[in-house]
């Protein structure tokens, strides 16, 4: 299994009409075949300055792959990641066991 996750700070206001469109846009995110477990999260913690976070599961590297190419994956990133995110960090997990 592979975790994958990204935090994130957006360029615009939280509340905002682009916070809303860039969240539901990521949503969509969880059709991708391979996918599971999918959330959208809110940053409620003080000891970093991120905001959100994207986390999803796949069985395996071949299904992150797949993720990575898929054609919807990549528009995500073209047309509202590469304009709306200010900062980031990716994680990409896998069980030490």
């Amino acid at each position: 299994m592979i975790q994958h996750t990204v935090v994130l700070k957006l360029k615009y206001p939280k509340g905002s009409p682009e916070e809303k469109e860039f969240l539901s846009a990521a949503a969509k995110l969880k059709s991708i075949p391979g996918v599971h477990n999918f959330q959208s999260l809110r940053q409620i913690g003080k000891k970093n300055d991120f905001d959100y976070g994207l986390s999803m599961e796949f069985l395996n590297m071949a299904a992150y792959e797949v993720y990575n190419a898929h054609p919807d994956h990549i528009r995500f990133v073209k047309t509202y990641w590469a304009k709306s995110v200010e900062k980031f960090l990716e994680i990409d997990y896998k069980p030490i066991v």
